[in-house]
């Protein structure tokens, strides 16, 4: 007899024509898969806790999916966050959290695994777990709940969901899941003694997962002076966990093509194109970058072990368009014969192919040339971040004002008409002189297009996002501005955008305001007393915290006042003070292999604007992470060729006339 649980589609069905965008809850996806329940013993339900247009695309979730189905005692299903008007139906009529691929009831899975991308998504994982039917704190669940499991970014410091979860994985997931799902396998096997406790001790006691409630934490009570209300320590509570909990690191990224058959969206998406990531960590050593830091140490693909992945990719889905991710991908030591062999092999196809935005000092004009064959120029993005190049020293993102301008009028010369310059407000040592170059820098861009062109049909854009300051980076320290700040400066650099009109209608300026920033920055640094302020934000209503049309900042802060008041600790606390030297930090225990030490020195460092070199290309600094894990940076260059493509394939045979390869738009942090 089948122990598989119902299908929940013929009871959601009727509802969804009464709700926004109801294709995003069917389904059945080109190469999706939805595996016998009875075939596996151990079942995932991987959750990206936002939208299917955001969650769809997401490359650590579509890669966990693939690598746990390609096991025969293994299945893996998605789930995604509803908006509010399923949400309100599902509780009207019963139904709870289902997932896309079988529309089964995510609590009769064995594991509920959530990436976390960005701390916005916490309030949409505590819905997605009510919906479920899986009691909201770790503390509460018994042996019929799923393991909840927490990944991604995010996961270098769960501690303000330490409540909610009951353990976290730090670093590359697709080794780890593996170990995990051995650990649960051989548990049932046994017949699952000792229950949901034994099975997190198995889990802990590898050293590589994280489990909350086996650490407890202390801290300063109010008689302690300036340490009032800072965390004491962080021990663990029992003997088979490790004091200490490590990242996972793949080191053989070509071992690892995945997803060899990405899903193709049934509705829109906010990424229409297959992606192949080249390359994964970052050492150019931008301290405002939490990605770059905790991605340690460069791991290259080989340039046919990318051209397999493109390939085998294009095939599997028909996309027209490939984007090379990384952090910073015009890194790559093979690059430009990379760009070049692609360009070549796809020339005559209608497959275009697409780099994220670009470090001026990476940039050439024939590697874009390469992306933008026959002709077509769409806009190239850069990212300064600072404005001033004071400020860019401070931040190690060392690009000179002159660099700039020579790299735009070169693009602008070679047929570009737009350019988009990222930026952050709110770095450390930050002054209203430096956000206001921006403006300078915005204007002299104008002036050297038309100056190399001759024309006046030259645009740029200025984004603008606000800084939070994120564990385990130099900046874990620093003071993050108050949003009244942001927002002054802003308007101040709007009104110098804006001062030389013949200049400034051609400057188009986005930016975000600092209140979400604010509280991402409140739960990107909390630690466990944050918990309460994030369940009383959700009680109150906040659900898509990263959508600035359902996000409310006064719910927030007043969610923070209520939870933190009792604690006594205020939302300040965890924002706008500066930490100190020898102050435990809430992720002190969670080892991302840099050395607390150097981070420190770095942030010293850069108090005086000293830059730190990139130890790709110059003898290690000692930031710690290769020794400590026991890796090494992985580069090229290998002289190795893409071979011919023994075949064309249908994809390929259909153009009816080339279309060429863009540089695609969309900003980098890294």
């Amino acid at each position: 007899m089948s122990n598989s649980p119902e299908n929940l589609f013929p009871r959601l069905e009727p509802l969804l024509t009464q709700v926004s965008k109801p294709i995003q809850y069917v389904g059945g996806e080109l190469n999706a898969r939805t595996k016998d329940w009875d075939s596996a013993s151990v079942r995932w339900a991987l959750m990206y806790p936002d939208a299917y247009e955001v969650g769809l695309p997401n490359q650590g979730v579509q890669i966990l999916y693939e690598v746990l189905n390609e096991r025969a005692d293994a299945l893996a299903e998605r789930t995604y966050a509803v908006w509010p008007d399923l949400e309100k139906l599902l509780r009207e009529h019963g139904l709870p959290q289902f997932t896309v691929d079988g529309h089964r009831p995510v609590g009769a899975f064995d594991v509920l695994g959530i990436s976390f991308s960005t701390e916005l998504g916490y309030t949409n994982m505590l819905t997605a777990l009510e919906l479920a039917g899986i009691p909201l704190h770790a503390a509460d669940r018994d042996d019929s709940h799923p393991i909840v499991l927490a990944g991604g970014h995010a996961a270098f410091n769960p501690e303000p969901i330490a409540r909610f979860v009951d353990a976290a994985v730090l670093g590359d997931g697709e080794q780890v899941v593996g170990a995990i799902t051995d650990v649960i396998a051989a548990f049932k096997a046994e017949g699952s003694p000792g229950g949901r406790d034994e099975l997190l001790t198995r889990l802990a006691e590898t050293g590589g997962v994280y489990v909350p409630r086996f650490y407890d934490v202390g801290y300063f009570g109010a008689d302690a002076g300036p340490s009032a209300g800072q965390l004491a320590w962080v021990r663990p509570n029992r003997d088979r966990v490790p004091d200490r909990v490590s990242k996972h690191t793949v080191m053989d990224l070509d071992a690892w093509p995945y997803p060899k058959t990405p899903l193709v969206p049934m509705a829109e998406s906010v990424h229409e194109r297959m992606s192949v990531e080249i390359f994964r960590g970052c050492t150019r050593g931008c301290r405002f970058c939490q990605a770059g830091m905790i991605t340690r140490p460069v791991r290259e693909r080989s340039v046919e072990g990318i051209g397999q992945m493109v390939e085998a990719g294009l095939n599997a889905t028909g996309f027209e368009e490939v984007g090379l991710l990384s952090l910073s991908s015009a890194d790559h030591s093979e690059i430009g014969p990379l760009a070049k062999q692609l360009a070549d092999r796809y020339a005559d196809s209608r497959v275009s192919l697409s780099l994220p935005s670009t470090r001026v000092d990476a940039f050439n004009i024939d590697l874009a040339n390469e992306f933008s064959r026959n002709g077509r120029r769409s806009g190239l993005t850069f990212a300064p971040e600072g404005g001033s190049e004071r400020l860019r020293r401070v931040i190690n993102k060392m690009v000179s004002h002159a660099d700039l301008i020579n790299t735009v009028t070169a693009a602008y010369s070679q047929g570009w008409r737009q350019v988009k310059l990222y930026f952050m407000c709110g770095l450390p040592t930050e002054t209203d002189e430096d956000v206001l170059e921006i403006a300078t820098m915005a204007q002299d861009v104008i002036r050297a297009g038309r100056q190399a062109t001759g024309s006046r049909d030259i645009k740029a854009t200025v984004s603008i996002g606000g800084f939070v300051p994120k564990p385990h980076t130099p900046f874990q320290w620093a003071a993050q501005a108050a949003p009244e700040v942001v927002d002054e400066r802003l308007r101040k650099l709007r009104a110098a955008i804006n001062s030389d009109r013949s200049l400034g209608r051609n400057i188009g300026m986005r930016y975000h305001d600092g209140q979400p920033s604010l509280i991402e920055g409140l739960l990107s640094r909390g630690d466990r007393r944050v918990g309460a302020v994030i369940e009383q934000a959700w009680r109150d209503g906040a659900r898509f915290d990263g959508w600035s049309e359902h996000f409310s900042y006064a719910r927030w802060i007043a969610a923070a006042e209520a939870a933190l008041a009792p604690a006594g600790v205020s939302i300040d606390f965890f924002t706008t003070r500066e930490r100190f030297a020898d102050e435990v930090l809430p992720w002190d225990h969670l080892d991302s292999g840099l050395d607390k030490q150097w981070l420190w020195d770095d942030w010293q460092d850069a108090l005086t604007g000293y830059e730190q070199d990139d130890c790709r290309w110059t003898p290690c600094f000692d930031c710690g992470v290769c020794p400590t894990m026991g890796t090494d940076i992985q580069i090229g260059p290998t002289g190795k060729t893409l071979l011919p493509l023994v075949a064309k394939p249908p994809l390929l045979a259909r153009s009816a006339e080339p279309v060429p390869p863009v540089v695609d738009p969309s900003p980098a942090r890294g």
